[in-house]
């Protein structure tokens, strides 16, 4: 019996890697950033963030093709003061230049515990749990800000003006795990849009409303539409927080002046990134009194009293870390058609790294 097409078939990550790895390459991707931007993608589809994984391969490649997006330019970072660098992408991925801002705030910090980073003319840079997660391995804390092309109306305006900017706080911690934020100033990403679009499903009531203001479920409608702020004007104000210090700070595109990564295939994207790296144990006596401290909240936090109905407590990043530790196991779901639609992208770019055909959809 066949695979009906829109059943779902898992992936392993060292699979969807190696496809994401070899299509860039194909586009002179040199393998060291090939390798963190396949990385990058595939750590989404792992921590369940399939709105940033590797479906979205095919949009940076396309925008490679109208040379809106450079595939290996040559990036130094300027040292402003000691603890403070300025990044220009020159136009390259935004995975890029956020896994060298990272590692460059790392550095940085490992002499004066705490580092700066300020990145512009970059592009979309995915999840941004992966830069966060990135410090955490080596021991630090981090921040991560970053701006976006307009999907959501400032509180009591009508038309898109500000992104669905994403922001990520990691902290390591002990036993209990690490705390990993990461967080939308809307109700949902707009990646949950295309998602849904892409599959034919609708999305949950309150994420959006159509092009004449009034509420869908209809994911293509959305897309015409703009996007909810979560909790009214404070996710208006944290989107506002976030093209200051992804934008205007950066010398990088803001108020409305970052290009749509899909609708706008002739211009760059002008995205800016602000990144902070900090040694998490400075203001303590030593690294174990931090694990301990850490443990203590969030024991405390899952132990709380539980209201009716709610069978656990979570903390930020939780659902994510044990996602990725399930689907490391079983793999990545996807639909048929996704896979299908991969393997075109996979065709096309001159690749021999196929997903529908490995696994005989």
């Amino acid at each position: 019996m066949g695979i009906k097409t829109d059943q779902q078939v898992h992936i392993k990550a060292s699979q969807a890697y190696d496809y994401a790895y070899s299509i860039l390459q194909m586009y002179n991707v040199p393998a060291d950033r090939a390798a963190m931007i396949a990385d990058a993608l595939v750590l989404a589809d792992l921590r369940g963030v399939d709105t940033h994984g590797i479906n979205r391969l095919s949009g940076y490649i396309e925008r490679i093709k109208c040379k809106v997006l450079d595939p290996n330019p040559e990036l130094k970072f300027i040292m402003k003061t000691p603890i403070m660098a300025h990044l220009d992408a020159r136009n390259t991925f935004g995975f890029v230049a956020g896994c060298m801002s990272i590692d460059k705030g790392i550095e940085i910090a490992s002499t004066y515990g705490f580092s700066v980073i300020g990145v512009k003319n970059s592009n979309h840079y995915g999840m941004g749990a992966t830069y966060v997660l990135r410090a955490i391995k080596q021991g630090y804390g981090a921040f991560a800000f970053t701006n976006a092309s307009r999907a959501m109306p400032p509180w009591g305006g009508k038309a898109a003006l500000l992104g669905t900017s994403p922001l990520a706080v990691g902290i390591p911690g002990g036993k209990e795990g690490d705390f990993v934020l990461d967080m939308s100033p809307t109700v949902a990403a707009r990646g949950k849009i295309r998602k849904a679009a892409r599959r034919g499903e609708p999305i949950p009531e309150g994420y959006a409303l159509d092009a004449e203001g009034r509420p869908t479920t209809d994911a293509e409608a959305a897309l015409k539409g703009v996007m909810l702020p979560i909790g009214g004007a404070k996710g208006s104000g944290l989107a506002m927080m976030m093209d200051i210090f992804g934008g205007l700070l950066t010398a990088s595109s803001f108020a409305g002046g970052v290009n749509d990564q899909y609708n706008n295939t002739k211009d760059p994207q002008g995205v800016g990134h602000w990144f902070m790296v900090f040694k998490p144990e400075m203001f303590l006596d030593s690294r174990d009194e931090l694990a301990d401290r850490m443990d203590t909240l969030l024991g405390r936090i899952r132990s709380c009293e539980k209201a009716e109905g709610v069978d656990r407590i979570r903390v930020p990043g939780e659902n994510a870390t044990e996602m990725e530790t399930r689907r490391r196991l079983e793999g990545i779901p996807f639909t048929t058609v996704e896979l299908k639609n991969l393997d075109l992208l996979a065709k096309q770019s001159g690749s021999q790294v196929m997903l529908a055909e490995t696994v005989g959809v």
